[in-house]
């Protein structure tokens, strides 16, 4: 590694080159329901005070994006190797040679940092010690994932619990009390971790003779692409399940939110129609757009209706 390297591991390049490999933009896949989980636990309270409840908002936003970052460039570095024998992901940024390891080190560093003064700014804002206290473990947890798919099958949970941390934590960071008060949230959270280890099912359907080639697990990898297509859809019906659960235990929850479930239960099956009809062939359609939809209309459906509740 070149000495200006060194001097400069995180250069606006290296920030444009981690931003599209690890791809920013989906982090509206847990970020809508962080936000979500956020509205409900300060509705709990009562009235929303929204100069401090604007704060907390920010330092979610922060928290998710920089929390997201750190996992993901942690899972770069540690499947490199992996990536590289795949002709899927040779392509991506340190199998190519655009990002070093020191740079991608250097950058789990910041967003750690971030992630960290995103925590403790809940400490300032509200006197709220739980975030800042919980930071490590849980940044641990999302960052160990990679590991995952060395050892077990259920590699897909550990995502799917990954994301599912999102509402859970969100709500502890602007009211602790919610958790215990508003069953909705563990609800949520189920749905999240359902929704997501279906859809990670899916995605892995295009790695099922690699992974078995280089001796990783997958669920389709171990027990067959046709029964990991039927978990996953048994998996999303769970999902919906949950959905409508949180629906009918939320009082803040209204029409909004159910025109939202109903949105979502067409989204699921298109997803699964097209991975039925074209495989993986149309898996950005199917993983990220659709999902991305998903995400987005529950978040902002709910938050419609706690806003309506709350006025």
């Amino acid at each position: 590694m070149a000495a200006s390297t060194l001097n400069h591991p995180v250069r606006p390049s290296t920030t444009r080159t981690i931003a599209g490999d690890i791809k920013i933009a989906h982090s509206v896949f847990a970020l809508p329901f962080a936000l979500l989980a956020a509205f409900l636990a300060a509705s709990v309270a009562g009235p929303i005070d929204w100069g401090e409840f604007t704060l907390e908002l920010v330092l979610v936003a922060i928290a998710m994006v920089s929390a997201r970052t750190v996992a993901m460039v942690a899972n770069r570095l540690v499947d490199r190797h992996i990536d590289a024998l795949n002709p899927r992901t040779s392509n991506r940024a340190m199998p190519s040679g655009r990002l070093g390891n020191e740079q991608a080190i250097a950058s789990i560093g910041i967003g750690t940092a971030l992630f960290l003064l995103a925590c403790l700014g809940f400490l300032w804002v509200s006197g709220n010690p739980w975030p800042i206290m919980l930071a490590a473990p849980v940044l641990l947890w999302i960052s160990l994932y990679p590991f995952s798919k060395r050892f077990t099958f259920l590699c897909h949970v550990w995502l799917g619990s990954s994301l599912a941390m999102s509402p859970l934590a969100a709500a502890l960071a602007v009211n602790p009390d919610a958790l215990s008060e508003q069953p909705a949230l563990w609800l949520l959270a189920g749905m999240v971790l359902a929704w997501v280890t279906g859809f990670d099912i899916l995605y892995s359907l295009q790695d099922v003779e690699v992974d078995r080639s280089q001796g990783l697990h997958s669920m389709p990898a171990r027990l067959g692409t046709g029964l990991a297509v039927w978990v996953s859809r048994i998996l999303h019906t769970v999902a919906v399940v949950l959905l409508v659960m949180a629906w009918g235990l939320a009082p803040e929850f209204g029409y909004a939110f159910l025109a939202g479930i109903i949105a979502v239960i067409g989204l699921l099956a298109w997803e699964h129609v097209l991975i039925a009809r074209f495989g993986t062939e149309r898996i950005t359609m199917a993983f990220f757009t659709l999902n991305g939809i998903v995400s987005c209309v529950l978040g902002l459906a709910g938050i419609i209706d706690v806003l309506s509740w709350n006025a």
